[in-house]
């Protein structure tokens, strides 16, 4: 009899792992996990009342259980305790910020599945788990700093052999175990909101109630966009609540009727005046001195501008008139939209920036350490300055001047997402040549940005306006300019060289049509 219940064993186990393969909404979650497969062998034990022994292959009757009953038993059960921690993300970096849980303690989590987020110096990072298991302990708070190398969270795993054992009758049992706990993955009641830590404050300090909020980032997160808007909506609200007299028309302020259009001459009938009431003006209360940690994105950016304001700088400015590029956006954007794709100017000021490099290849370059080599650049790989939640951060487009209008288009709108959601990646910001700040979507008109070492130019590029300018038979003309204003590294550029460059890249932006004779 040993024989035959050693082959059901073995098939048994084979039927098990098929079935977990097979089970759709499983296979998609990835939770076919040995601690599923070890509690559904431990339901056929209560349901069936006999073992099956891995050492001795004979079925006998488990004491304390109805003999009607039968259980399938194979090895103990351990418990094991493992320290997951935190791997070395690149670049030879100690320490990330934690951004945000995913998980909390008692939850079960499966392999690949996010854990939290961590900010370094050049990106944020997803940390996936190893383990498929139940989370016993979390090392760190939102805000800490986590080392590489030390453990970030601990995973209660359970080694079991049952799934090497498992009867022929345990198969029904793991199929309504398995179908039961993926038709309740999706419900996680008591999961703390999602959002990054700055949204997370906005949410404390104005005291929001994100039971109102419908949150529209990825993965459900809550973006600043959401938390604004509601504040905003939420202002509205209570400034209506103040009794206001009704508007007066023009009409009633001239004392004209629609029912006539005469003036009438009779005397007003005087009416009694009420003393207007005074609002009330709620005081505000001194707010406490906050101490903040400089993190993160923050962090590289101390130490990167500390770096660039020891190189001695040169600025250069000047004024693009864009009356000729307003005219073929307005042109090209139904066509990019048709595509998928938003159309701002920067596409434009990218592609003419790439085309100009290519005369004045010094400008694309890097200079070492002690300014004794300069390495002009091959590539055109044009950053971009960018506003994120985690604060000021420059993606590039990739080898600009091989790509189309239409590419760096598609690409920059890609950047803009990720930088919006805090995904961007080492690789995006990292190996720039040059680069552009669009200050002017917030405002202003010229600036003096600063190198980004070890690079040796950046433009910022002010507001669009409309202001008056002679023509070239003296007339005043309105005409859309933007203001833009150069900043280079003087110990390898020199400011004829710069202000040479700038008229051709000029020249290409206000009139567009010439780059059609230098694209390849």
């Amino acid at each position: 009899m040993a024989l035959p219940v050693l082959r059901a064993a073995r098939s048994c186990s084979r039927r098990a792992a098929g079935f977990a393969a097979a089970c759709p909404r499983q296979a998609a979650a990835g939770q076919r996990s040995q601690a599923t497969l070890a509690w559904a062998t431990r339901q056929h034990r209560i349901s069936c009342g006999r073992t099956l022994c891995a050492t001795t292959p004979s079925w006998r009757p488990v004491s304390g259980i109805v003999g009607s009953m039968r259980s399938l038993h194979s090895t103990t059960l351990r418990d094991e305790i493992i320290s997951f921690k935190l791997a070395d993300i690149g670049e030879g970096i100690a320490e990330a910020e934690l951004l945000e849980w995913h998980v909390k303690v008692g939850d079960h989590v499966s392999q690949f599945e996010a854990v939290c987020d961590v900010q370094s110096d050049k990106a944020t990072v997803d940390i996936s788990s190893r383990y498929d298991g139940k989370v016993v302990k979390l090392y760190y708070e939102v805000g800490d700093m986590a080392k590489v190398g030390e453990p970030l969270v601990d995973f209660q795993v359970e080694d079991t052999g049952a799934t090497d054992s498992l009867a022929p009758e345990a198969l029904d049992v793991i199929h309504k175990v398995v179908e039961a706990t993926t038709l309740d993955s999706d419900s996680t009641p008591g999961e703390r909101p999602k959002m990054i830590p700055a949204v997370r404050r906005l949410v404390k300090e104005h005291n929001i109630n994100l039971a109102l909020i419908q949150p529209t980032g990825k993965g459900g997160r809550y973006s600043k966009e959401d938390i604004l808007a509601y504040l905003e909506t939420r202002a509205g609200a209570s400034t209506s609540d103040f009794s206001r007299p009704p508007a007066l028309s023009l009409s009633d302020a001239v004392g004209l009727s629609d029912a006539s259009p005469s003036i009438s001459t009779a005397a007003p009938t005087p009416t009694p005046t009420a003393t207007p009431a005074v609002p009330v003006v709620a005081r505000r209360e001194p707010q406490p001195d906050v101490v903040v940690p400089i993190r993160g994105v923050r962090r590289a950016m101390v130490a990167k501008m500390s770096a660039s304001l020891e190189v001695p700088h040169f600025g250069y400015s000047d004024e693009l008139v864009m009356d000729e590029l307003i005219n073929l956006r307005q042109r090209l954007q139904p066509l990019a939209e048709a595509r998928g794709t938003k159309l701002s100017y920067m596409p434009f000021f990218i592609k003419a920036l790439s085309l100009s490099l290519l005369d004045y290849r010094q400008l694309n370059a890097h200079v070492n350490a002690d300014c004794t080599e300069v390495l002009e650049k091959g590539s055109h790989n044009i950053g971009v300055a960018m506003d994120t939640p985690s604060g000021l951060v420059v993606p590039n487009i990739k080898d600009a001047q091989s790509k189309s209008l239409f590419e760096i288009a598609q690409e920059l709108n890609a950047l803009q997402a990720l930088g919006a959601a805090n995904k961007l990646t080492k690789e995006q910001l990292t190996g720039g040549t040059i680069t552009l700040s669009n200050i002017g979507v917030v405002g202003g008109t010229y600036a003096k940005p600063v190198v980004s070492i070890p690079e040796v130019a950046i433009a910022a590029l002010g507001k669009l306006q409309r202001v008056p300018r002679f023509d070239e038979q003296g007339e005043v003309v309105p005409v859309n300019i933007i203001n833009v204003s150069w900043s280079c590294d003087h110990r390898v550029l020199d400011g004829v060289t710069v202000a040479r460059f700038s008229n051709q890249w000029k020249a290409y932006l206000e009139d567009p049509s010439t780059m059609l004779f230098d694209l390849a």
